[in-house]
């Protein structure tokens, strides 16, 4: 694949869905790299990413699109993102989907990390902290280079939430989201800020308690709405703003599912804590100066993601 300039990265896709396709239409968009889009279904990514290719003039993209159900065209990447996976319906909880797709991933991992050996992972399928884990497994990358999608995706959806009930606007809000991406998720509202101000100078008590149970079920609740269909503008978002930072365009800390062995006193297991990425992965796990309450609660959450592994033998 011929990029149309000599730095431009090389970024895989994995999965045509809307998760997929919103992730790679926002990477060509913004013109961050080349993209390869693969599927299992004959015709939908090559499609697809025809039509991409062709909004690249428009958006004034040099990013070159391709569309493939061949792991040989996604040799190289500097980048993976893997989508692939059942979404989930209504009345589904994430952890439902572990068996099923924790199928898929072990095949996406194997193919994907032979055509890219030394690829940055990015992984967005849900139960996402384990199928990071699974990811790691089978790959046998370095823990720094498997970086799970979700973090991100909750925190904005809080600061969504607390913007709807302030007025502020949203970069102007503060917020940190930690724990595995479910419903044991931990929304720190002690560190939350509006306008550089602690929430409870705006909000009462009872309507940060709401704002927490919502950012917890943010995802049910679109479900819920869409009947047929998970969230994905939000996703390929949270996901964009990760690839930025790993490729230097951004420079702060970021809520990510990373493999934690010792900090917060959790071992063993991916979770989502604020971690600073950059061209090699997760380059630090910052530590936040937490109450026991809030370490409790992460304990909790990364517990609930172990008991997800031992379902499924890891």
């Amino acid at each position: 694949m011929t990029s149309n300039t000599e730095s431009m990265k090389k970024i895989t896709v994995v999965g045509a869905g809307n998760v997929g396709t919103t992730t790679a239409q926002l990477i060509a968009e913004k013109g961050l790299a080349d993209v390869v889009l693969i599927d299992i279904i004959e015709g939908i990514p090559q499609g697809k990413a025809l039509d991409m290719l062709e909004a690249c003039p428009l958006w004034r993209s040099p990013s070159t699109v391709q569309g493939t159900n061949s792991y040989d065209d996604t040799a190289h990447s500097d980048i993976v993102v893997i989508t692939a996976g059942l979404a989930r319906k209504p009345g589904m909880s994430r952890d439902d989907l572990l068996q099923a797709n924790a199928d898929i991933i072990r095949k996406v991992a194997e193919n994907a990390g032979k055509a890219s050996p030394d690829a940055i992972f990015i992984v967005v399928t849900n139960p996402m902290d384990a199928m990071a884990h699974v990811t790691q497994r089978i790959t046998g990358f370095p823990h720094q280079r498997i970086i799970g999608m979700g973090g991100v995706l909750d925190t904005s959806r809080m600061k969504s939430f607390i913007a709807m009930e302030t007025g502020a606007h949203p970069k102007d809000i503060e917020a940190m989201v930690l724990g595995g991406h479910g419903d044991l998720m931990v929304p720190v509202s002690r560190l939350t800020k509006v306008e550089g101000k602690n929430i409870t100078e705006f909000l009462s008590e009872s309507v940060i308690d709401k704002i927490n149970d919502r950012t917890k079920n943010g995802g049910a609740e679109i479900v819920g709405l869409l009947k047929t269909g998970s969230a994905y503008y939000a996703p390929a978002a949270s996901t964009v703003e990760m690839i930025e930072t790993i490729l230097g365009l951004r420079k702060e800390p970021l809520p990510c599912s990373v493999y934690v062995d010792g900090h917060y006193g959790i071992h063993g297991v991916y979770v989502g804590v604020p971690v600073m990425l950059g061209g090699s992965g997760i380059e630090k796990v910052v530590e936040l100066d937490l109450t026991e309450g809030e370490l409790a609660a992460l304990h909790t959450s990364a517990e609930a993601v172990k008991g997800l592994m031992e379902k499924i033998g890891i």
